[in-house]
């Protein structure tokens, strides 16, 4: 009976601690090979962004063919004049894994010749934390063409019914000790 009870209190610890267990591997532009020049305005890897909260310890990934194409991280000043000569971090793997590890902007921008110019950039705001758990927050303001989206309500539900159902097994558990 004493190794029912361990993993009944395994169980429950387990649950709780993924309750907790908030960061997000989001895909760049929402499908693979987003990472490309737009074809029109409202194709805009921005859009996708004014539409996606960001957090700390969320990671980013980028799926694009390395041989042709990179993706660099840079400064505002370097964002806006699309200037590639000098990156905070380049990425050429075609299969790049970025940590978003503090809040504020980020800022994005393809590293083949001429591909930023034609709209191929990308700039997202990251949360502080004290926003994390306030779904009426506006949405960090980007520069994209379409308007930003709280997408916060339809992400909260979810995480606070695995918080709920965690804390609810943490109970049933050791009521059963």
């Amino acid at each position: 009976m004493a190794s029912w009870r361990t993993l009944v209190r395994l169980l429950a610890i387990g649950l709780v601690l993924f309750s907790f267990c908030d960061a997000k591997e989001l895909l760049v532009g929402g499908s693979e090979n987003a990472w490309k020049i737009p074809v029109n305005s409202s194709d805009s890897l921005n859009q996708w962004a004014g539409k996606t909260r960001f957090k700390v310890g969320d990671f980013l990934i980028w799926k694009y063919d390395g041989k042709v194409d990179s993706v660099l991280q840079v400064t505002k000043e370097d964002y806006e004049n699309c200037n590639t000569s000098k990156p905070i971090k380049e990425y050429k793997d075609g299969n790049t894994k970025v940590e978003l590890d503090k809040s504020g902007p980020f800022y994005f921008i393809s590293g083949a010749g001429g591909h930023c110019q034609k709209g191929q950039k990308l700039v997202i705001v990251v949360m502080s934390e004290k926003h994390w758990d306030h779904p009426d927050s506006p949405t960090p303001t980007v520069p994209a063409p379409a308007p930003a989206q709280n997408s916060a309500s339809l992400i909260k539900p979810l995480r606070d019914g695995f918080l709920f159902w965690g804390l609810a097994s943490f109970g049933v558990a050791f009521a059963f000790l």
